[in-house]
This record gives structure tokens, sequence and C-alpha cells, in this order.
């Protein structure tokens, strides 16, 4: 099969393993869908942004300014999961981050907004170069992570984001998947460094090396997540 009936096979059958990520899972219990997660304007369709200056890119949210009903309570160092529906079904990174709610905000009402995220998890494929490309989230109906332990205590917004690339080949062509959770964060040491904060809308660009991406052929050798580096402790 000739490599361009082999994208346009691979497009068309991507259109129908869209995804959300609706709930929270903690301490081995699920919260109800959109509990603890702002509810997202795809929580019908499970279409992706795919414009990475649109003001959509904070959180996806259906009704902005209104917030989750529900913040879930947290502990430094422990896991935090979330819900995929139905599965990720897209090739791509997947990435997490974090906001503080300011003085006078409540993981409610804040919305988000300037220069506030840090980055505290990302992947990236195995087989580069091979042809067979991996990532560790292809499939998954659960993804996963540790909340650092050295982070200050108080209110949070927690963003996850899936970045699926089947066709990612053209600028516009990256699809996102996203969504945010209320947190209340108690047990960390309040020594984090938080290093370079970014903004959403603001982070990405359409044409970043991570965002606009040839996934299939040529084949390829190396993948840069966009964005900034996550933190350590």
């Amino acid at each position: 099969m000739k490599a361009s009936t082999t994208l346009a096979v691979l497009a068309a059958a991507g259109a129908q393993a869209h995804y959300t990520f609706p709930g929270t899972k903690y301490n081995g219990v699920a919260q109800p869908q959109w509990d603890t997660v702002r509810i997202t304007q795809n929580h019908y369709s499970n279409g992706p942004v795919t414009d990475v200056n649109s003001a959509l890119m904070t959180c996806y949210e259906r009704d902005p300014g209104v917030g989750a009903p529900n913040t879930l309570a947290v502990t430094a160092g422990s896991t935090v999961s979330f819900q995929v529906g139905s599965s990720v079904g897209h090739p791509g990174p997947l990435h997490f981050y974090m906001a503080k709610v300011p003085a006078g905000k409540t993981a409610k009402t804040f919305d988000g907004k300037g220069a506030v995220w840090f980055k505290i998890y990302q992947d990236g494929p195995s087989g580069l170069g091979t042809g067979s490309i991996k990532w560790p989230s292809d499939g998954k109906t659960e993804v996963s992570v540790q909340i650092p332990r050295c982070i200050a205590n108080g209110e949070y917004l927690l963003r996850v984001e899936h970045i699926a690339l089947h066709s990612a080949g053209s600028a516009g062509g990256a699809q996102l998947y996203l969504s945010c959770a209320q947190l209340s964060v108690t047990g960390g040491t309040g020594t984090l460094n938080t290093g370079q904060l970014v903004s959403f809308p603001g982070a990405y660009k359409a044409t970043d090396p991570g965002i606009l991406f040839q996934l299939y052929w040529p084949t390829p050798t190396s993948y840069t997540n966009p964005g900034p580096a996550p933190v350590r402790c």
C-alpha cells in the first residue's frame, strides 16, 4: 500500500477514536464524571482542540467561570488518575500541568489564565526509527500522575493533556484532548521551584516540532515534547 493511501486510511480511522477525561480517581475511588473535573466542550462529541491559540486550550471548558461542583483533596506525593472516556485512541504524548490558585480565588473560581502553569509530567515514544512507534498511553482507560512531594500546600488546577499526532503532519493537524481537575493539596514541603511558568493558550505554537510532526513517513527518529521541561523536586 502506498504511503499516501496508508495515511488516508489511518486518518479516517482516527475520527472514530476521540476521547475525553471526564473524572478523577484517587486512592482507588473513582469520582463521578464531571464532579471534580470541569465539564469540557467536547463532553458529547469527544472532539479535540486543534487551534493551539484558542481560549479552549486552558481547560476546554463548556461553561467558563462555573467550575466543577467539587474539589478533590489529595496528599503531596500521592497519585491522581484521570478516567478516559473511553480510551486513548490515538498515538501521542501525555502531559500533566498544574497551576496554583492565587489568593482570593478557589479551585472552583480560578480561571487558569495567564502564565501560571508548570509541567509535572511528560512521556515520549519508544521505537523511534523503527517504523513501529509506541506511546505509554496507547489504549489506556486511565492515566495517572504523581503530585510532587515538594509542592506548596493549597488549591490547584491539574490539567491533563494528550496530543494526538496521527494527522499532525500539517499545521493545525495535531489534536489536543484535555481537561482540568480541581485539587486541594496538603502534606507538601513547599520547596518546589516551579521554573518557567507558561500560559494556555500561549505555551505552544502550531509549528513547534512536538505539534507539527510527521508520525508515519518519513519514519521519525526523534521527538521533542512541546512546552517547558517537567519540574523536579
